[in-house]
């Protein structure tokens, strides 16, 4: 580990001390962020996270993540939380076809209690016109880009009214199978929130099914999570699924990942191929 590095870690777990002086060995989850930790103690073990999601009491009550122990406020204003250990595994590519992650991805999206309090933290819906304006803006920062690039936006932008759906819900915004949990009992979770926002429930149901999900078993996934397969819905989910490539490619692009903005570059082409099928 470099001396930089070192410090990073060391100025992340700062402020977890009271941890530390009762006994617990902290060690780094892994995750984007940085900011989750595996704690110790004997033979107890929980996950603990600095500033997660502000609804996690929410989604534990629901039991859509592991259960939190307890939230504690640090003197410099982040929040510490603990939940309990996941005696488990995360699920597979092929374990998405299950019925039981429909139904609890649509006990999510039907959940009054999470978007109330969405709505009551200030988040405004994701739209279809918003997210359009933004890859604009993002499209004038970028010194010749590509010409798929504005080629998928103007897609984009044709089609915004016509995918526009009037009951957004809480989406949680990163369907990777890495972020479903079972655990020895048979329990499902979704963990990792910080993506999440009020949008169309598309937005989580495309990563889904054309991630993960054999076309011609759509409709019967559909099925268990509680709605009907429709010419609307696919084009709302197509959208969606070409709005979070094209984000995807972008960012490789502007970080010069060349070898997965190419991968992104050819799904983005075959999205817009199918689409004129």
């Amino acid at each position: 580990m470099n001396n930089e590095h070192h410090q990073s870690m060391q100025m992340r777990i700062r402020g977890l001390e009271l941890l530390s002086a009762e006994g617990w060995e902290l060690e780094p989850a892994g995750g984007s962020t940085g900011e989750a930790y595996i704690a110790r103690h004997g033979k107890k073990k929980i996950f603990v996270k600095r500033n997660s999601s502000p609804f996690l009491a929410v989604l534990s009550a629901e039991g859509i993540v592991p259960k939190l122990l307890w939230t504690k406020r640090l003197e410099n204003g982040d929040v510490i939380t603990a939940q309990e250990w996941v005696n488990g595994r995360e699920l597979s590519t092929r374990d998405m076809n299950q019925p039981k992650v429909a139904q609890m991805l649509s006990k999510i999206h039907l959940s009054s209690e999470l978007l109330d309090m969405f709505k009551r933290m200030g988040n405004e819906p994701l739209t279809p016109t918003i997210i359009v304006e933004e890859f604009y803006e993002k499209l004038r920062q970028i010194e010749s880009p590509p010409p798929l690039f504005m080629e998928t936006v103007e897609y984009l932008e044709r089609y915004e009214q016509e995918v526009y759906y009037p009951q957004p819900v809480v989406c949680h915004g990163d369907m990777n199978h890495n972020n479903w949990m079972i655990n020895q009992q048979n329990q499902l979770f979704l963990i990792d929130w910080d993506a999440a926002i009020v949008a169309d429930p598309a937005l989580d149901l495309g990563f889904v099914l054309y991630e993960y999900i054999p076309r011609n078993n759509w409709e019967k996934w559909l099925e268990a999570y509680g709605i009907s397969y429709s010419f609307y819905l696919r084009r709302r989910m197509h959208w969606y699924v070409v709005q979070d490539t094209l984000r995807n490619a972008i960012y490789y692009w502007m970080n010069q990942s060349n070898q997965k903005q190419e991968w992104q570059m050819t799904k983005l082409g075959r999205l817009l191929h199918e689409e004129r099928i």
